[in-house]
């Protein structure tokens, strides 16, 4: 087993070349909130946008739109309901993240259908929370794309069709083969199951577990995936960073909340892009 360290990271992520612009930084679509849940995409939307992605679609109910505004203007809007446009953009993003605050429904259904079905072998797809739960009790097409799930303990036994407490690091790995996907298994000391190796998180801590930090650490893959140089880069750099911060901002404070996690990204992607000027 790999330990995910600031060392590896400091390697992965690089400082922006002067000749780029936004179109070089990745363009991702978040599919998620329901008229209920809308907290939760707006959440994966901020972890995405934080990350440093270039240009950020939310898709999600109609009644979300203003908040979404409110809180993130660089995010552009899309109605869940309109699915022909969707099938018609869908091509155009590097990065589709399905599954916060999507609901069970059978628009939800739908939703993820469109994304199983229609998405190409140069995307990345990331499925989380509700998305999850409905892979796991469907019958979807495997999508062409790269395909990465984010399950809790519950999602994972939804998905394996297995007690957690019978599996161990070989049998999630040969689970992970089975669904020709990259699984970060969350949990106190998180573990990516990724090709031929297993990943433990060092960071972490109790002072996050509130609603809301797996949309965050969603959206913060899926903003990664068009930045760094491989998935496997871009996962386990997400996952570091989201519980490092975490762990750093909980020496000062009982809870830490998701979107405080989010407003410190770009300032660690800065400190861990610049060796000479990194702590470690």
């Amino acid at each position: 087993m790999k330990k995910i360290t600031p060392k590896v990271v400091c390697a992965w992520i690089k400082q922006r070349d002067d000749e780029t612009n936004k179109g070089d930084y990745g363009r991702v679509l978040l599919i998620g909130g329901n008229e209920r849940l809308g907290g939760a995409i707006i959440m994966a939307a901020q972890g995405a946008i934080h990350s440093g992605a270039g240009l950020v679609s939310v898709a999600t109910h109609h009644v979300n739109r203003s908040a979404l505004h409110a809180r993130l203007p660089e995010a552009m809007f899309i109605d869940s309901s309109d699915t022909d446009y969707l099938m018609e953009v869908l091509p155009q993003f590097d990065a589709i993240l399905i599954g916060p605050g999507l609901g069970l429904d059978e628009t939800a259904q739908t939703l993820l259908h469109l994304v199983c079905e229609h998405t190409h072998a140069q995307q990345r797809v990331i499925v989380d929370g509700d998305g999850i739960t409905l892979y796991a009790n469907g019958e979807y097409p495997t999508p062409d794309a790269t395909l990465i799930f984010t399950p809790h303990r519950k999602e994972w036994e939804r998905l394996t069709h297995t007690n957690t407490e019978s599996l161990d690091d070989a049998k999630n790995q040969d689970f992970a083969d089975e669904l020709h996907a990259i699984v970060v298994l969350k949990d106190h000391r998180t573990r990516v199951y990724i090709e031929d190796d297993i990943w433990q998180n060092i960071y972490g801590t109790p002072a996050m577990a509130t609603g809301g930090m797996g949309d965050t650490l969603a959206g913060m893959i899926a903003g990664l995936l068009g930045q760094l140089e491989t998935p496997k880069h871009a996962v386990l750099t997400a996952v570091f960073l989201h519980s490092y911060i975490g762990e750093t901002l909980a020496k000062k404070k009982y809870v830490v909340l998701p979107t405080e996690v989010a407003e410190q990204i770009p300032y660690y992607l800065k400190k861990f892009s610049e060796t000479d000027d990194n702590p470690y």
